[in-house]
């Protein structure tokens, strides 16, 4: 087995109903970004309206 102080730990967090692991020992704490030249294939911008967004919008569905 291994000593207390290579394993995770449960961290209680004040105010938070639930508790925080510790980083395992031996793993990189940062976060991956992804790669911004990635070989996905990337969208071109859409417009930010179109032609029908305002009547969809206003429309409410029978429903309501």
């Amino acid at each position: 087995m291994s000593s207390p102080d290579e394993r995770q730990r449960v961290e209680r967090v004040p105010g938070s109903r639930r508790a925080r692991l510790t980083p395992a020992p031996g793993t990189d704490v940062a976060p991956e970004s992804p790669d911004a030249d990635a070989d996905a294939p990337s969208t071109p911008p859409s417009s930010p309206t179109g032609p029908n967004d305002d009547r969809l919008r206003a429309d409410v569905p029978p429903h309501y």
